[in-house]
This record gives structure tokens, C-alpha cells and sequence, in this order.
């Protein structure tokens, strides 16, 4: 199976270098030059991730999120953030990307994240066609086979990274994850993301959840430790 890479970028040069790497490694590529050309061609052909610039002109990499998110959540995507710039990266996570590289990048490292989200999909799809990914805690329901997250009978919509930290929460209710053990339950132990990238996940969960309840208190905060989801 080919997989299918959307690129946004307004720098051409970026556009052209980091497509050629990827082309390389065997990813069918389509490149946009900003986020209006870029949500046309992809709600035409559906693409497997998408890795978006912040910064572009017409629509920026924020708004082109929000829009895809609209749509699905299932869509694993990577921000290209500047360098140092803390308040794209928090906000990017916040309106629900899976993931988030600093310009200047390596495009062994951007290639390196691409395979880790799209083998978390591709694993989640088999060992779900398996019978292995549906399981039930009290009012919850989680499905990996359709990506679905049911709170009370409610369908609660979350990107592939909020999903895998709930399940690794939920799986062992009562036991504490710590940052480090959820990093890996999202990102595989070969990719490393900072606490607060963690902390950031866990908030837009919490907040999508209460969303669905108002009074659900389930995923618990140990200051220094980690969080646990707390049993019905």
C-alpha cells in the first residue's frame, strides 16, 4: 500500500526538497502552496496525513487545521512550526495536530514522524480487524477498527494521538501512566516530545470529553507524577 502525503508549504524550495525525499522513500506526495489550494485537493483526493505549515498566505496552517478537523479527526498531521516559536506549537496541539517539527528540519526526522503516525494507524487497523481494539470501561466504548470513541452513548471525536492516550488511560483504570509511558503509548519509544506536548494532548482530551459530559472527572492529574483514569 502506497500511502498518500499531503505537503503545505508556501516555500517552494521546501516544497520540492522535502517531496523528493519523500517520493524517495516510497510516499505518493501532493504539494499545495497554501491552505485554500490545499483543502480543495484534498477534499478531492483523499490523502493518508498531512504535514502543514503555520504560516501562509489565504489561509493559514491554523485555520486549513480546523477546517480538515471538521471533517475528521482521524487525519494524523504534523505542523512545520518556527523555530522557537512555543505559542504556534501549544496552539497547533490545542486545535488537535497529532504532532509538530521546528523549522529548520531534518528530513530524515520529518520522514522518521511521518512512519511513526502512519504505522500507529495502520497497527491500530489490524490488531482492531483482529478483535483486539474494542473494549468497554463503564460509560466508555473505544473502537480502533472505525476510530470511534463512544462517552454514555455519545460519539466523541478525536485525533489518532488523543485516542491512544485515552486507551492507554482507560485500558488499566486506576493505574497511574506516566508522561514518559504515555509518549511512547502515542508515539512509539523511537520519537521523543516534550512533557508539554503530553500535558497539551490531555488538556484538548479533557475539554473534548467534558464537551460530551459536563461532569466527567475520569482522567486525574498526579503533579509531578503522570495522570490515571479513574474507574466508574
Amino acid at each position: 500500500m502506497v500511502h498518500r502525503i499531503a505537503l503545505v508549504d508556501d516555500d517552494r524550495n521546501i516544497l520540492t526538497s522535502v517531496s523528493i525525499a519523500l517520493e524517495a522513500e516510497g510516499f505518493g506526495v501532493d504539494t499545495y502552496t497554501d491552505g485554500e489550494q490545499a483543502l480543495r485537493g484534498i477534499r478531492q483526493v483523499p490523502v493518508d496525513l498531512a504535514v502543514l505549515d503555520i504560516k501562509m498566505p489565504r489561509m493559514d496552517g491554523m485555520e486549513l487545521l480546523q477546517k480538515l478537523r471538521s471533517r475528521t479527526t482521524a487525519l494524523p498531521v504534523i505542523f512545520l512550526t518556527s523555530k522557537d516559536d512555543e505559542v504556534d506549537e501549544v496552539l497547533g496541539l490545542r486545535l488537535g495536530a497529532d504532532d509538530y517539527i521546528r523549522k529548520p528540519f531534518s528530513q530524515r526526522l520529518l520522514v522518521e514522524r511521518i512512519r511513526t503516525l502512519l504505522r500507529r494507524v495502520d497497527i491500530g487497523e489490524e490488531t482492531a480487524q483482529a478483535g483486539a481494539e474494542q473494549f468497554t470501561r463503564g460509560h466508555l466504548v473505544m473502537d480502533g477498527a472505525r476510530h470511534l470513541c463512544l462517552w454514555k452513548g455519545d460519539q466523541v471525536n478525536l485525533t489518532v494521538t488523543e485516542f491512544l492516550l485515552l486507551k492507554a488511560l482507560a485500558i488499566r483504570p486506576g493505574f497511574v501512566k506516566t508522561r514518559d509511558q504515555l509518549m511512547d503509548a502515542a508515539y512509539g519509544d523511537s520519537i521523543y516530545v516534550d512533557d508539554r506536548t503530553i500535558d497539551s494532548h490531555i488538556k484538548r482530551l479533557r475539554k473534548k470529553m467534558r464537551q460530551c459530559d459536563p461532569q466527567f472527572n475520569h482522567i486525574e492529574t498526579l503533579y509531578g507524577v503522570g495522570y490515571r483514569y479513574k474507574a466508574e
